[in-house]
């Protein structure tokens, strides 16, 4: 067995326990609110439309749409909470919809007959129509089921535990073991709850059978088995867990993978117990530790200044600086420091295609660029910095595309993009001989990295001492290097952060 596959089946009881959990919770709460709504739908034909509507139009959310909005009205709270109630939502639509499907469908006849021989329209309902409407009510379940195990994977980017740690960081790190441990454990899951269901509504239905075979004493065993294993999970889950002392948390690319791994080998080597909350968007992080719910992480000072305090201009490295800690300050957001470098957006060429075109700076791109094609991350074509460039330059590109970042390098050298917004960090710029070009109008911001602190985290002198080894110890090269180690070399995090204890902690003390 490889080390790397080694290390990722290790991580495997607290990932399964994690996605269990939410997925049950949420399929449970989803039973229990949209059962009884679809009954109230088909009794009433009022009710039916909108609520159906209703629901209809939540699953037409995106769903990390849902995950923020819920992350929203909770003040930034993050963790199983959010991701539970958004997967609650999303669980509904099958259920209702299949529960009015299920009461429609029972023969009119047999509601007459029922109410011949005198039963309540309550007697009705529990007696009758709901038995016989339960294969195509328990079907929605199912469906609802298998939606969620896939959804919950999604409820990493909101600090909760699931296969999405793997699939997440196995994207951004290009650890193909690790994205397809996640991968199938997350599918297996999905079969497992979905046959477990169905050996249940397979033994309800069989029951009443006189005939006590064999056979169905065994699969009456193996499902009994089956329940009682996935309580016991459950149950181990809902204990009461050694609270950490910390929580340092990072955003979706592999720099802070390294960085929230480097800071809590830090925290641990002090005695703290550490729990770590990876792939966080960049404002369910800052709300995060704004709000005490994070310790501690890793911001950059030009996504401060252009997406929180909204500042058009770029006056200067030292300038934003200064006017990002006042405005931390005001936040109750306690800056610990600079970690030494900068990991700012630039465009690149690859080189040959530079050459070929003459381009050293974003200044030669301008007459060019209505016939080239530009490739970026996410967040960059929505960013102050984006339209600066565009107008202080005048120039647009003839496409925009958007790529995860462990993708934009790739579509660059296969020649999809003629550039991309590349990183200043990034290992694969030297890697895939990608040119950095001059931006000498100014319009790209400076991005130092710092330690942000909740006011809490900070009040503790134990922390900030384990902390300070990282504060103006990690050079751009330094940075560069770690990450080289990952997105190129293959190497593990644990791997990349060792390098920097070793070549920038090591040296600075």
């Amino acid at each position: 067995m490889s080390e790397n596959l080694r290390e990722q089946l290790l991580l495997l009881p607290a990932y399964f326990q994690g996605h269990l959990l939410l997925t049950l919770a949420a399929i449970t709460m989803g039973v229990l609110i949209s059962v009884p709504l679809g009954v109230w739908a088909e009794q009433s034909a009022r009710v039916k439309r909108p609520l159906l509507a209703v629901v209809s139009i939540v699953q037409t959310f995106p769903s990390l749409a849902i995950l923020a909005l819920v992350v929203a009205l909770l003040g930034g709270r993050i963790g199983f909470l959010p991701a539970f109630i958004a997967l609650t939502l999303y669980s509904m639509l099958p259920i209702v919809r299949n529960t009015v499907t299920g009461l429609e469908s029972v023969s009119a006849s047999v509601v007459e007959a029922a109410r011949g021989i005198g039963m309540s329209p309550h007697q009705i309902l529990r007696e009758v129509k709901l038995p016989l409407a339960m294969p195509i009510i328990v079907a929605g379940i199912r469906t609802a089921m298998v939606w969620t195990v896939g959804l919950a994977t999604l409820s990493t980017l909101v600090g909760a535990t699931s296969f999405g740690n793997y699939i997440f960081t196995g994207i951004q790190t290009r650890n193909l073991v690790a994205v397809t441990v996640g991968s199938l454990a997350s599918a297996a899951l999905a079969v497992g709850l979905d046959g477990l269901v169905a050996a249940i509504q397979w033994l309800l239905e069989k029951r009443n059978e006189a005939v006590d075979s064999a056979r169905l004493r065994s699969i009456r065993r193996s499902v009994y088995a089956a329940i009682g294993v996935v309580i016991c999970i459950v149950l181990y889950g809902l204990l009461p867990q050694p609270r950490a002392d910390f929580i340092v948390a990072g955003k979706p690319f592999t720099e802070q993978y390294i960085m929230v791994g480097l800071l809590a080998a830090e925290l641990e080597e002090a005695g703290f117990k550490v729990e770590q909350r990876l792939g966080l968007g960049s404002d369910v992080v800052f709300e995060a530790v704004s709000n005490g719910t994070v310790d501690l992480y890793v911001e950059y000072t030009g996504t401060i200044w252009s997406s929180y305090m909204n500042q058009q201009g770029n006056p200067g490295r030292e300038a934003i600086r200064s006017g990002v800690i006042d405005y931390l300050e005001r936040e109750g957001v306690v800056t610990l420091g600079f970690t030494g470098f900068q990991n700012r957006y630039s465009l690149a060429m690859r080189r040959d295609r530079a050459e070929e075109l003459g381009i050293a700076s974003i200044e030669d791109l301008v007459p060019l660029a209505g016939e080239l094609s530009a490739g970026a991350d996410l967040e960059f074509f929505g960013r102050s910095e984006w339209l600066r460039l565009r107008d202080l330059y005048n120039m647009d590109f003839s496409n925009k595309l958007t790529f995860d970042a462990s993708l934009m390098y790739t579509a660059l050298v296969e020649g999809q993009v003629d550039l991309i917004s590349a990183y200043t960090t990034d290992g694969r710029v030297a890697a895939f001989d990608l040119v950095l070009l001059e931006d000498p109008r100014n319009a790209l911001l400076a991005y130092d990295a710092m330690l942000l602190a909740s006011d809490a985290a900070a009040a503790n002198p134990a922390l900030m001492q384990a902390v300070d080894s990282v504060i103006d110890s990690i050079s751009n090269a330094a940075m560069r290097q770690a990450n080289r180690l990952v997105d190129v070399d293959g190497e593990s995090v644990n791997a990349a952060i060792e390098y920097l204890r070793s070549e920038s902690l090591m040296r600075s003390n």
